[in-house]
């Protein structure tokens, strides 16, 4: 009889060959499971989590009635200096009175906030004593609304503890939190699904973020009313993150070949890398992107175009959420914290700001050239979703089919003609690529390995993208 250790052996030999050999994670450009070239093994195991959802017409009104069923006494409501004056954040106040709920309002949120501006949401919160939040805006104030209720239940931390290393600490959360309602007025970030909170990092002009499962909102109420009051350019900029979450989701390096595999389960990070699950999400949600975002774009009052890219938000938010992001989200963070001059169409704000979604995909072209080459089926089949006739395209033709795909569909929809429309040169490639290289939560999970020098190549690919 084999001894315990040799039958131990034999039975991960086995559960190794009965592993997934499908497309989508039998890559084989990658390292096999096992050990990594750092001497660490890469994780055998990924966690699907994901908010709460919602979804209909008209199902904000429900929102104090969730707050009456929670028990909630003190709630604070969240949102942005824009919308408070608009319809949608009436409606929750309105729901508010009329279920007996107390509230205060802070609606000083930031547009793509930082970390001063998450620091004042933070003092509000604290002062506050809050036993429920509603966050009613784009990801900016859901970001913003996990940001508050995270320190706001953990007093005694300091900032860069839960941010992301290596900027901070990047320290698991074990306190726990306050609910945390999610009523999203844009369809792009899908934040209401995550446990991610991004910001820019004034003192290295850089964007950051805090990721964990912990600070996911408890229910996310996804209503399409609201999406009627997105100016032109905000739906397009939203559509392209959903666009760029989707496909860089689904070419994520696979979740069973990212290192390190965990020590604990607390320590196994929200972006786990591609999986079986996120890549249904991923696919549906690139689906309804072809289909529907021109459409929400051209058409103000398209109810079932814009409805239906609030529910692609959302799906693509449950892709991402769980298998992360790479390149594209990586290099724009500098994209936008690194921003001079320029002013988007549509964003009323009072300072200079490249919108996240236009900042994300203006690289894509670039982007997916290069990772194309290590899975070359998954580029194909996107670049077909996205209109491409695919059937006499070659394995080699993948990456320049879908940057040429890409490129039609954002010509089609008056996209800047890449960085250097908004502002960017040649001469400050270096900088970009120095805010770049922090961003390794979502750059180590692109299937293809990059350099310092691959990074300043698809920065110069990307001044000019027609």
């Amino acid at each position: 009889m084999a001894a315990p250790r040799d039958r131990v052996a034999h039975l991960l030999r086995q559960l190794q060959r009965a592993a997934c050999q499908c497309p989508s994670h039998s890559h084989t450009y990658s390292q096999a499971p096992g050990l990594s070239p750092s001497g660490k093994t890469t994780d055998y195991a990924f966690e699907m989590a994901v908010s709460n959802i919602r979804y209909g017409a008209g199902v904000t009104k429900e929102v104090g009635m969730d707050l009456q069923n929670m028990g909630a006494k003190n709630v604070c409501l969240m949102t942005d200096k824009n919308l408070s004056q608009l319809p949608p954040v009436q409606t929750v106040m309105d729901s508010f009175v009329k279920n007996g709920i107390n509230f205060k309002v802070y609606d000083n949120v930031r547009v793509e906030p930082t970390d001063r501006s998450f620091l004042e949401a933070i003092e509000f919160a604290r002062r506050g004593a809050f036993d429920a939040y509603v966050a009613m805006g784009g990801g900016s104030t859901i970001d913003t609304c996990k940001a508050a209720n995270l320190y706001a239940s953990s007093p005694d931390s300091d900032f860069l503890d839960y941010v992301n290393a290596p900027i901070g600490k990047g320290k698991p959360v074990t306190v726990p939190l306050k609910p945390l309602i999610a009523v999203p007025t844009t369809s792009g970030t899908g934040s209401e699904t995550t446990g991610v909170a991004i910001f820019d990092y004034e003192r290295l002009k850089v964007k950051t973020g805090i990721a964990s499962r912990a600070i996911k909102p408890t229910l996310g109420l996804i209503d399409p009313l609201h999406t009627l009051y997105m100016p032109e350019r905000v739906i397009a900029n939203s559509g392209f993150d959903v666009l760029c979450h989707a496909l860089e989701s689904y070419t994520a390096l696979p979740y069973h070949m990212r290192s390190p595999c965990p020590a604990n389960p607390i320590s196994r990070p929200a972006y786990q890398g591609g999986n079986p699950i996120s890549d249904i999400w991923a696919v549906h949600a690139l689906r309804i992107v072809a289909k529907y975002l021109k459409r929400a774009v051209r058409n103000p009052d398209d109810l079932e175009a814009r409805s239906n890219m609030h529910l692609a938000s959302a799906f693509a938010g449950i892709g991402f959420g769980n298998a992360g992001v790479h390149l594209c989200h990586g290099m724009s963070y500098p994209i936008s914290g690194l921003v001079k001059t320029y002013k988007a169409k549509d964003y009323n704000v009072d300072h200079p700001l490249v919108p996240h979604g236009l900042s994300v995909v203006l690289t894509s072209p670039a982007v997916f050239t290069f990772t194309a080459q290590m899975s070359p089926e998954h580029h194909l089949e996107m670049a077909e979703i996205l209109g491409a006739d695919t059937r006499t395209a070659r394995i080699p033709d993948a990456g320049p089919v879908l940057a040429d795909t890409l490129r039609k569909f954002l010509f089609d929809l008056d996209v800047d003609d890449g960085l250097a429309a908004i502002g960017y040169s040649k001469a400050d490639i270096p900088a970009l690529v120095k805010g770049t290289l922090p961003q390794e939560r979502v750059t180590k999970l692109a299937p293809r390995p990059q350099s310092e020098e691959d990074l300043s190549a698809l920065f110069e690919a990307s001044m000019k993208l027609y």
